[in-house]
């Protein structure tokens, strides 16, 4: 008798082990997903900001000859070239580069008859609804793999694996001080 208790502790043990075996591998690799897809998002996300970037570039060729004295134009851009910053912050100082160029079209008239920059301004509007979207995408998997880092029990596995709770990119408002560093 003793014997078959002792056994069916050793099944019972083995049994929950192997459960807490699979418990674990199978919220280690949700948080890896989560992760893989967080990458992906932040990827998309920097390739629609380096288009953006680029087009912001080439629209000061064009604008800076319709200006009054050869005024500095996006000026933002400029410094840009040489800072290495992340996408959040990228984000805001091509945003506020955005409002100079939809500032520079209202105010020289002349910018709208240049099919170079008609083409800019469409590709730009587009990049907006592209960045809206991904942002978007990219905020609901922030969500989703911040539920898994703060509920318990997936939070167990977060504290031995290091992970840690992700921010949201939500367009934080644009007089940040990383936007006045590239004002003049």
């Amino acid at each position: 008798m003793d014997i078959v208790v002792v056994c069916l502790a050793v099944c019972l043990a083995c049994i929950l082990i192997c459960f807490i075996l699979i418990w674990y591998v199978t919220t280690y690799n949700k948080y890896q997903e989560y992760i893989i897809r967080i990458n992906e998002a932040e990827a998309n996300i920097d390739s629609i900001l380096r288009k953006r970037f680029d087009l912001l570039n080439k629209a000061t060729g064009i604008i800076k000859p319709n200006t009054e004295d050869g005024e500095e134009v996006l000026v933002m851009i400029d410094k840009l070239r040489s800072k290495k910053i992340s996408n959040f912050d990228l984000d805001r100082v091509l945003y506020d580069a955005l409002n100079e160029f939809q500032a520079y079209a209202e105010k020289y008239s002349d910018l709208k008859d240049n099919d170079e920059f008609i083409k800019i301004e469409l590709n730009l509007n587009e990049s907006e609804s592209e960045i809206t979207a991904l942002r978007k995408y990219y905020n609901d998997i922030i969500t989703s793999y911040n539920k898994l880092v703060k509920k318990f029990p997936s939070n167990i596995i977060g504290l031995f694996s290091k992970f840690k709770s992700k921010t949201y990119y939500d367009g934080k408002n644009m007089e940040d001080d990383i936007i006045n560093d590239f004002k003049l």
